[in-house]
């Protein structure tokens, strides 16, 4: 099959092959193009339908915490040209109107992007552990809010997912609302407020490209083939 989709996938520190893999599934003409800092190849999403923003590392607290120096569970080190790299994609894209899926970090690259800001780490502040422990993702149960775009694409009011994070948005940029809580209360899902005139958004706090029983669950699988769709309608 001649590939027609062509996929940007932002380059991962952490379990990257997964994003490529979880895309490809039953291929349908798609190529993934990976988008890395190391490669510093930002022109190459002119060639792709659409973007996908992945996990990995805490995003550099310098972009909306200068002053905050440390805090528990924080890496070792952050990765600041990765960080303005993907800021840079995220821009790009906006100006494209290009689809965007944005996946753990990605969904607080983007809330960050537009104003944002992020709890820096959840036990600390009081609130559940949704950290990856022993290579086990953390399972727990999501309420999706009516009248929302992921509601509409997954067709239910309620469902499980995995999560690997101990951060979690605090302050929700102006431009975004919220489509997802976890039975929590931790903001698992965010998308454009006003959605007219922007580039197709979702953006999940879970890891859809990991989760168990992706191919039937729709917290996974509606929303990979929404974003295909919108890829399709995108592609000049």
């Amino acid at each position: 099959m001649s590939k027609t989709i062509k996929i940007g996938v932002s380059f991962s520190e952490t379990k990257y092959p997964n994003y490529p893999a979880w895309i490809l599934d039953n291929d349908r003409g798609i190529e993934i193009i990976s988008l890395s800092w190391e490669n510093n190849n930002l022109d190459d999403l002119h060639l792709c339908q659409g973007l996908l923003l992945t996990g990995g590392l805490d995003l550099d607290p310098w972009l909306y915490e200068p002053l905050l120096l440390n805090y528990p569970n924080q890496p070792k080190a952050w990765n600041r040209s990765r960080d303005e790299f993907e800021l840079e994609l995220f821009g790009l894209a906006q100006s494209l109107k290009m689809p965007i899926l944005g996946i753990c970090r990605g969904l607080q690259l983007v809330n960050i992007a537009l104003g944002g800001s992020l709890i820096m780490d959840l036990e600390a502040a009081g609130q559940r552990n949704h950290r990856n422990m022993d290579g086990i993702d953390y399972v727990h149960p999501v309420l999706l809010k009516a009248d929302t775009l992921l509601k509409s694409v997954c067709f239910i009011s309620d469902g499980v997912v995995n999560s690997a994070h101990h951060q979690a948005i605090d302050k929700v940029a102006e431009l975004l609302s919220v489509n997802c809580f976890s039975d929590d209360g931790i903001i698992e899902g965010i998308e454009w407020k006003v959605k007219n005139d922007r580039s197709p958004m979702l953006c999940v706090q879970w890891h859809p490209e990991r989760i168990q029983n992706k191919e039937s669950n729709p917290l996974s699988q509606n929303i990979k083939e929404w974003f295909f769709e919108e890829a399709i309608k995108f592609k000049r």
